[in-house]
């Protein structure tokens, strides 16, 4: 009989393949920016899974949505049309920047930059790739060789060949490596793993003016601020950018797994067969992402991420605490830069009811739901104050 936290935790930590480092609490449900444990604990849920629940956890729109699909068609290959994924690729195209009316869709953020690496140099014939240091983008082989950290990387070594990496916001540093056999620049607009840093406009319009210059394609990648997590509905709006493609997991639908890549006008018709995916469109995340698209455009969530982004940075800067270096974010994705190691600040916020990311080695990620209430916000700014006016350990 298991019936304890501490039960699940082992059987997770013996059968599981030991990839993930445990935090010591078991989640079993979860309403809105609200987690509960095995022991029956709630918690403020600033981590959304990772950025996944954009609607919170258990949306009732979204859990409907899927209990009806679920009764009605749950697979259906890309061979054959589907109405839900019809659907839903026209209702992406209305929402998406100008220019972005085509779509490719997966299951996980990493699949999403596979796929847009893998359509950039079908267009371009280049293998080169340009991405930025600090950068995340998956930890599949191609996503991998894009992204930055060692620790990610070396253990594969040798990855894909033909990537480099610049420093990030550096636009003369990209300007020496778009060379002519760059077929791709990949770039996020706030580096979510390498600490919740915004890049800035020149550098971001700069990148985009290269590529269209040198005949690359940009690459964004929206994994984590796609679908109102910075206050509007995609990042690139902030700077008006166009980019040629635009990787958009994570919150499309409401916590359920699905990727999308969008393409731009540069792009070439990419042909039968070139890619895939077997579960990519099915019928059940088409119809939680049509319904987190319903509730997003219903609510304004872009919106109250901006206005409740606002509030949580202004809160935050006020906590009077040397431990705190940096207050930074956009919306609803917010870094908290600290003097010290982040692990032990994580683990006492946990004990205090509030669950928050890292972002690197001293940065606390918060990336609540969109829909997490002012009430929930100033407790976790209440137990943040309380953890980091503490002398640290």
């Amino acid at each position: 009989m298991i019936d304890t936290t501490m039960d699940y935790q082992r059987l997770e930590s013996e059968r599981g393949a030991g990839v993930y480092g445990l935090r010591g609490i078991t989640w079993v449900r979860g309403a809105g920016a609200t987690v509960w444990d095995a022991e029956g604990r709630a918690y403020v849920d600033c981590t959304a899974a990772y950025g996944v629940a954009s609607l919170g956890h258990c949306h009732p729109a979204v859990v409907a949505a899927i209990r009806v699909q679920a009764e009605t068609l749950i697979s259906c290959p890309g061979i054959f049309a589907n109405d839900q994924r019809a659907l839903l690729l026209e209702e992406l195209a209305a929402v998406l920047p100008t220019g972005l009316d085509r779509v490719f869709l997966c299951n996980s953020g990493t699949e999403a930059v596979e796929a847009a690496l893998k359509f950039a140099r079908l267009t371009t014939g280049r293998p080169g790739v340009v991405a930025a240091t600090h950068g995340f983008h998956g930890r599949t082989m191609g996503a991998l060789s894009a992204t930055w950290k060692p620790q990610y990387r070396e253990p594969f070594a040798p990855l894909v060949p033909g990537f480099r990496h610049v420093p990030y916001d550096d636009l003369a540093a990209l300007e020496q490596a778009v060379t002519e056999d760059v077929g791709a620049v990949v770039l996020e607009i706030v580096q979510g793993e390498g600490g919740v840093v915004p890049g800035s406009a020149a550098f971001l319009q700069g990148a985009q003016r290269l590529c269209r210059e040198r005949g690359a394609l940009l690459i964004v990648d929206e994994v984590q601020t796609g679908f109102g997590r910075t206050g509007r509905f995609f990042a690139v709006e902030h700077h008006d950018l166009a980019p040629d493609l635009l990787c958009l997991p994570k919150g499309i639908a409401g916590g359920f797994p699905m990727g999308a890549v969008a393409l731009g006008p540069r792009l070439a018709m990419l042909g039968v067969g070139v890619h895939g995916a077997t579960f990519g469109g099915n019928p059940l995340a088409c119809a939680a992402a049509r319904a987190t698209l319903r509730v997003l455009r219903a609510e304004d969530l872009p919106a109250q991420a901006a206005a409740k982004g606002a509030y949580l940075r202004e809160r935050l800067q006020a906590i009077q605490s040397r431990r705190i270096r940096e207050v930074r974010g956009m919306g609803l994705m917010v870094g908290i830069e600290l003097r010290e190691r982040v692990v032990p600040v994580l683990q006492a916020l946990q004990d205090a009811g509030v669950l928050a990311l890292n972002a690197g080695p001293t940065v606390i990620r918060l990336l609540p739901p969109l829909v997490i209430s002012y009430d929930e916000l100033d407790r976790a700014v209440e137990a943040l104050a309380t953890v980091l006016t503490r002398e640290a350990a």
